[in-house]
Order: structure tokens, then sequence, then C-alpha cells
């Protein structure tokens, strides 16, 4: 009887580390919830694929020098059921994301908005 209660307990266990990282994967931790950035660019280039779709940004500074941003949606079959496809964004476009930057001030973004030429895109929180 001991053994088994042993037993289950260490599966339990493993179980339980094991889920860990699928629940940290997310959370938005490594973004400042607090306050949104916008910024406006050329897209270079969209990675349709799972577990997120990332967009890349070429967003001009003020002193004249360039800046790559990338920014992170939801995964590609909830953008689909949305009407999204691989071609929703092509590189090219103008486009204004709206989101929460990483926390360690790196041009990377949480998105919560797009504006393409088509206007405003149905996004999805992750």
């Amino acid at each position: 009887m001991i053994r088994k209660l042993i037993f289950a307990l260490g599966l339990v266990a493993v179980l339980v580390i094991g889920a860990r990282p699928a629940l940290a994967h997310h959370g938005g931790a490594a973004f400042d919830q607090t306050k949104q950035q916008t910024v406006t660019g050329t897209l270079t280039r969209m990675d349709f694929v799972n577990p997120h779709v990332v967009v890349y940004v070429n967003v001009q500074n003020p002193d004249g020098t360039t800046t790559e941003w990338s920014g992170w949606l939801t995964a590609p079959n909830k953008l689909q059921r949305a009407g999204w496809d691989k071609h929703t964004l092509n590189p090219g476009d103008k486009v204004t994301l709206v989101g929460n930057q990483q926390k360690n001030g790196s041009p990377v973004l949480q998105i919560r908005k797009v504006t393409g030429p088509q206007g405003d895109l149905p996004t999805f929180e992750q």
C-alpha cells in the first residue's frame, strides 16, 4: 500500500513539474503590461507559424536610423478563424503595431492591435 502511495505522489510531482513550462509560456511576464507602445514602419516579413505568428517591421527613428521591431501575435489557427492567412500582410506593407514592449527594452512587442493597408485587423490576446 505504501509503495502505491509513493508511486502516486511521485507521478503527481512529475506531472506538476512537467506542466510548469507550458504554463509559463503563455504568461506576459516578459512584457510591460502597464503601458503600450505604438510603432509604424514597413513590414519585412511575417512568420505565419506555430506557436505564435511573428511580424518584423523596419521602423525609422527620429535620427534617421532604422530599427527592426518584431511583434508576437497569437497562434496561426486563431488568426485564421478571424480571417487571416499568410498573405494578410506582405513585405513592403506599411503597418502600425500597438502592444506591450519587452521589459528589457528590446524592440519586441506583444501585439494588441495591428493596422495594415486594409485598416485594423482582428487580433486575439495571447
